[in-house]
């Protein structure tokens, strides 16, 4: 039995992932037993996956290698105090937990106010951008000579363009006051516009990202499951025959649903 399996690896293998694939997709009927079984499944392996790699990746070379083989006693604090954690599970005394956890909070909450800082504030003085055309020249500021790179008439108007929707975008969140000024109303309008843009940028990013998730899982089903299972010449095909068929059973199977149960009120 062992040898069988051993020898069959790899087509085990490409059938597994075509069931958890097929299993999971299956929520695009509705939520089903099926599609819960291979999502607890597969919260399971992410799970135990991402113990094994703390272990490997950081808790081992980062922590009980110096400690055990460089001598390192003192990190033995490192891993009472990381215990602390457990301690949440106690009624009577989950108030140590509350400890560690607090620490943590409070560095990551620096970790995080320090990233924004880098990240955002210097985009302050890079949002005000030249609007006037000039030739690359330099300026001596404090002893510094600084270089100011040549500013075309393409590259004017684009910096126009970019000033005028941070002004619009700044003018829609001023609510300290009354906006009946047609230039400051209009202004707000538009950078609401401008923000419903960016928005509609940012959802399609992220439908494409979910769509390259979904061409992988096809790829897979098609060329390397489809020539596993039904051969080099026909194998992509059948798998696309099925997939349609299935795709017209969960078309059938929502129409269906939807005729027989309609919305109230209606």
């Amino acid at each position: 039995m062992t040898e069988l399996l051993v020898k069959n690896a790899n087509v085990i293998l490409l059938w597994v992932g075509a069931i958890c694939t097929l299993g999971l997709y299956s929520v695009l009927y509705k939520e089903n037993r099926l599609y819960r079984i291979f999502e607890h499944l597969f919260l399971g392996l992410a799970t135990g996956y991402l113990v094994a790699q703390t272990w490997t990746d950081v808790l081992l070379p980062k922590w009980w290698k110096p400690m055990w083989d460089e001598g390192r006693w003192y990190f033995i604090f490192i891993g009472v105090f990381g215990s602390f954690y457990y301690f949440i599970f106690s009624q009577k005394h989950s108030w140590i937990s509350r400890i560690i956890i607090g620490f943590f909070l409070g560095v990551a909450s620096g970790q995080a106010f320090q990233a924004y800082a880098n990240d955002y504030w210097p985009q302050i003085p890079s949002s005000f951008k030249p609007v006037i055309p000039h030739p690359e020249t330099q300026i001596t500021v404090a002893g510094k000579v600084t270089k100011i790179a040549e500013l075309t008439t393409a590259g004017a108007i684009n910096n126009l363009i970019f000033m005028v929707i941070v002004f619009c975008v700044m003018m829609y969140f001023f609510f300290s006051f009354e906006q009946k000024n047609p230039v400051i109303k209009n202004s707000a309008k538009l950078g609401r516009w401008m923000m419903m843009f960016t928005f509609g940028a940012i959802f399609g990013a992220t439908i494409m990202a979910r769509l390259a998730l979904l061409i992988d899982r096809i790829d897979y089903l098609l060329n390397e499951f489809g020539t596993a299972a039904f051969g080099q010449g026909s194998g992509a095909t059948t798998v696309f025959g099925i997939l349609l068929v299935l795709m017209a059973i969960v078309l059938y199977l929502a129409l269906k649903k939807d005729k027989e149960s309609p919305d109230e009120g209606v």
